[in-house]
């Protein structure tokens, strides 16, 4: 797994070839039990790596679109599941805790509802404030610049726009680490600023 800007914070990726980007698993490793996040298959070196540090306690899913990997991770670190509490009736697997706008999961990782994303409920999470951890609805196809889904991908485009644009009045946010494509290790406010400006 690769290091982030945090030292207590791990990437690892499968590549696309149909939309030519990477997408992104993260791992918050922490004394209480570490915590993955849309995770995607680990290789043999990355499953060492992970075990080495700790294994995990808990699988987190921003959307039923990626449980990814999830399933047989949590399997192998009897990890409990986390999922968008607006998908319950619906989601492929089977999950311990449904999260919803407001809840925390553990302290310091905050729970947000995505509005008119391509599922309901989509969940993105605020890490100690600083941190932000996306599922779909926010990403980057290039380097140093968000987007957001296309439109046709989008249940409601409104919406979507609005969830964007609150997220860009967190003026304390540094990094935007994203299910899809590049993260932004610095000055992640300022790009989701021109992400809700440009859209």
């Amino acid at each position: 797994m690769k290091s982030l800007h945090r030292s207590d914070l791990y990437t690892w990726s499968t590549y696309d070839t149909e939309r030519n980007i990477d997408f992104n698993g993260i791992a918050w490793i922490r004394p209480e039990g570490n915590i993955l996040i849309d995770p995607v298959h680990l290789s043999s070196h990355d499953m060492a790596h992970l075990s080495a540090l700790g294994g995990a306690a808990w699988v987190v899913i921003t959307n039923s679109d990626h449980v990814r990997a999830a399933l047989s991770i949590s399997k192998v670190f009897e990890a409990q599941v986390a999922g968008p509490a607006a998908e319950k009736d619906t989601f492929p697997m089977e999950c311990h805790r449904w999260l919803a706008e407001g809840d925390e999961l553990v302290p310091q990782l905050k729970v947000f509802e995505m509005k008119g994303s391509k599922t309901p409920g989509e969940l993105m999470l605020l890490l100690e404030g600083t941190t932000l951890i996306t599922g779909d609805l926010v990403r980057a196809h290039r380097a140093g610049s968000l987007m957001i889904l296309p439109d046709d991908k989008l249940q409601n485009r409104a919406e979507a726009v609005a969830s964007v644009q609150r997220l860009a009045e967190m003026s304390d946010i540094e990094a935007v680490l994203v299910g899809d494509g590049w993260s932004v290790f610095r000055d992640g406010h300022r790009r989701l600023k021109e992400l809700a400006a440009a859209l």
